[in-house]
């Protein structure tokens, strides 16, 4: 029996079959920007959620999160110290400047940012200014976290990639960017993250 090559695509919030081979990049691009967003949208609008999602995003805005995670990594001197430091050098340089050529290439527009306010909260969010892909936040998360890992160290990488994650969670949550946008940031960050493995 041959099988159904159908896939459904929400259109005015009817779900219509579509021929998946008629999809254009952009269209499967957009599929799963909507696919993802309906995952977060029963989260939205709720204290708790919110509130996280604004504390974790905010420990993302200047690499916050990752000089707290290289003081960690270097808190035993010598050569794990230099190491450390080097690395988060290195990853800030890189996913800046990539980021930034990135953003101003591609310039994908944001979301409806109205959402951002998500109400009544007190934790304070910075509005962003800059184009959508990539995911600005998460690439630096992913770079920093793969250029931070140590070889052997489960628990501490675990702990680096989970916060990277949350992260790019937080990011969608808050509508500041597309689905598509984390998972490019994520991409794009670790291949950044293990050429800067070699610069260190």
């Amino acid at each position: 029996m041959p099988q159904d090559r159908t896939a459904r695509r929400e259109l005015g919030g009817l779900t219509e079959p579509v021929d998946p081979s008629s999809l254009s990049f952009g269209d499967m691009v957009q599929m799963l920007d909507d696919r993802v967003d309906t995952w977060f949208e029963p989260l939205r609008g709720r204290p708790v959620p919110d509130t996280v999602a604004r504390i974790v995003s905010g420990l993302g805005d200047h690499g916050l999160l990752w000089a707290a995670s290289t003081a960690w990594r270097a808190r035993h001197p010598g050569t794990r110290r230099n190491r450390a430091v080097r690395a988060l050098a290195v990853a800030g340089a890189e996913s800046s400047v990539v980021n930034a050529v990135l953003k101003a290439v591609i310039g994908r527009p944001r979301p409806d940012g109205a959402d951002l306010r998500l109400g009544d909260n007190i934790v304070p969010l910075r509005e962003p200014t800059s184009s959508s892909f990539p995911s600005g936040h998460t690439l630096a998360a992913f770079c920093a976290a793969t250029v931070l890992s140590e070889q052997g160290d489960l628990g501490g990488n675990a702990l680096l990639f989970g916060c990277a994650g949350l992260i790019g969670a937080s990011r969608i949550h808050l509508q500041a960017h597309h689905g598509s946008d984390v998972l490019g940031g994520m991409a794009i960050g670790v291949v950044l993250g293990l050429v800067g493995r070699r610069l260190v």
